[in-house]
């Protein structure tokens, strides 16, 4: 089984709040730093992202990729790669879970195994940046009020 990364971050604002962010794939380009483009290509019943296309530019890896998304109540949702240039596997998932006074404790996994040679050890390090500037922007981006 691969390894995976994880980090949790407090946001002050409700989980129903974070997830409305999370789910917006077409602002991530305005939050996220890696994601320079998000298209939504299929939704569910409830009208959730079930596939999204993402270009990335995460310096050292470029990408052009689908990811499918799972969805499991209103705190949590998942995703696996579809089809990607660079990568052989991207797994994460966000879990919110309500923190303090209004506040919600968002938990980041993430799994990468790039289709090139990496040390175990590089991977992770890149896969905690990842996490840690996702998980800085989300809280930026959610805190600002901005919709």
């Amino acid at each position: 089984m691969a390894e995976h990364t994880s980090s949790s971050i407090t946001i002050e604002a409700a989980p129903a709040d974070v997830m409305a962010v999370i789910a917006d794939f077409a602002r991530y380009p305005d939050w996220t730093g890696e994601v320079k483009q998000a298209e939504v290509l299929k939704k569910d019943e409830q009208g959730r992202a079930e596939q999204v296309r993402l270009v990335m530019d995460a310096g050292a890896i470029k990408d052009d990729q689908v990811l499918g998304y799972t969805w499991s109540g209103r705190n949590e949702v998942s995703w696996t790669l579809v089809k990607s240039q660079m990568l052989r596997q991207l797994d994460g998932s966000y879990l919110l879970e309500p923190a303090g006074a209004g506040g919600t404790q968002v938990t980041y996994r993430l799994t990468v195994d790039v289709k090139i040679p990496m040390l175990g050890m590089i991977k992770r390090k890149a896969e905690k940046v990842i996490i840690d500037r996702a998980l800085a922007g989300l809280k930026k981006r959610v805190e600002s009020g901005e919709k």
